[in-house]
C-alpha cells in the first residue's frame, strides 16, 4: 500500500486484482470465510466508509500504519466505500480507498480480513442504494470516470473482481469459544430463506441475489434479536458476534445476549482490540472499545 499510486489507473487495477487473488489464496480462507486461531490479537472494526483518519488509526492499532509497534495484529475491515462526505455533487472517489484496502490485503494476506458488506455488494451488482439522498452506485461510478476516464471499464471490472472475492466473515477459534465477525446477520423474517451452511461452503453467484441469496441476506440484515442470536450460536457454535452495518451514534452497542455492534466511520468511531487467548464477553467488549481521537491527524 505504501507504493500504491491511486492517481494511476494501472496501479489501482493491479492492486484490486492482487487483493482479489490474496483473498482467495490466503491459507486462512476456508470456504466463504477466513479462519484464524489463538494466540494473537484481533483489531475488530465496524463500517469505515472511506473515513481517512479512522482508517489510519486502525492501521496503526494493528501495526500496519506509520506508528511503531512490536507486533502486527489481525485486522477486520468492511464497508469501505460510499462515504458521507463526497468530493462533489454525486461524486464519490472512494475507489481509491478500496484500492488501498486491496493492496493492504495483498501485503498481509493472513492478517487483513476484508469482509463483504452490503455497500460493496450493491456496487458489484449494480443494486440501487440511496444514502442521504445520493444514489451511491452512480456516485461511485462517476468517481471512477472522473479519476480514470480512459480506463473506466477495466477499473470497474477490477472492483467487481475484488468484491466477489471477499469472504463473508472471519471466525476466530479461541480457548473460551469462537468469535464470528460479519458485517451483519440476517433479518429474522428472512431466516427461512437463509442457508446457515453458508459458513461451511464456497459462495456461488446465487448467494449474491437480492433478498434470496444468503450472502445478500447476511450483509443486509437488521433487527436481529436474542432468540435469533441464540439460534445462530447453537447452529454455528459461536460465542461472540462482532458486527457493523447498524448506525450507532456512540460508536458501539451490545445486542443481548452475545453480540456487539461497532462503528468506525464517524467522529465517535471505535475499534475493538481482542486478545484471542482471553475472549471477552459482549459486555466486556463494550468496556474495552477504543474511541478514535477525532482530533488526531
Amino acid at each position: 500500500m505504501l507504493t500504491l499510486d491511486t492517481s494511476n489507473a494501472r496501479d489501482v487495477i493491479e492492486a484490486l486484482h492482487e487483493g482479489a487473488k490474496a483473498c482467495m489464496s490466503a491459507s486462512c480462507r476456508q470456504g466463504s470465510i477466513d479462519v484464524i486461531e489463538a494466540p494473537g490479537q484481533l483489531i475488530a472494526t465496524g463500517d469505515t466508509h472511506d473515513h481517512p483518519r479512522n482508517f489510519r488509526a486502525v492501521l496503526d492499532a494493528a501495526g500496519m500504519g506509520d506508528a511503531f509497534t512490536l507486533d502486527e495484529s489481525h485486522l477486520t475491515l468492511h464497508e469501505i466505500i460510499h462515504p458521507d462526505k463526497l468530493d462533489g455533487p454525486n461524486l464519490d472517489r472512494s475507489v481509491r480507498g478500496l484500492a488501498k484496502v486491496a493492496s493492504l490485503k495483498a501485503e498481509h494476506p493472513e492478517l487483513v480480513h476484508v469482509l463483504l458488506a452490503n455497500h460493496e455488494l450493491a456496487q458489484a451488482t449494480g443494486q440501487l442504494i440511496v444514502k442521504h439522498g445520493v444514489r451511491c452506485v452512480d456516485a461511485f461510478n462517476n468517481g471512477i470516470a472522473s479519476l480514470y476516464p480512459d480506463d473506466v471499464e477495466e477499473v470497474e471490472e477490477a472492483v467487481r473482481a475484488f468484491i466477489f472475492a471477499l469472504p463473508i466473515g472471519l471466525r476466530a477459534h479461541c480457548p473460551q469459544g469462537d468469535i464470528l465477525c460479519t458485517h451483519s446477520l440476517p433479518s429474522p423474517e428472512l431466516m427461512g430463506r437463509f442457508d446457515t451452511s453458508i459458513l461451511r461452503r464456497e459462495l456461488t453467484m446465487d448467494d449474491y441475489q437480492s433478498r434470496t441469496g444468503s450472502a445478500h441476506i447476511l450483509t443486509w440484515g437488521r433487527g436481529y434479536d436474542a432468540d435469533q442470536l441464540e439460534d445462530l450460536t447453537e447452529s454455528w457454535g459461536v460465542n461472540l458476534f462482532i458486527l457493523g452495518h447498524e448506525h450507532v451514534p456512540n460508536g458501539s452497542k451490545v445486542v443481548e445476549p452475545n453480540a456487539i455492534v461497532l462503528n468506525t466511520d464517524h467522529d465517535r468511531g471505535v475499534y475493538l482490540p481482542i486478545d484471542l487467548e482471553h475472549e471477552p464477553t459482549a459486555h466486556q467488549c463494550a468496556s474495552r472499545v477504543v474511541r478514535i481521537d477525532p482530533l488526531a491527524l
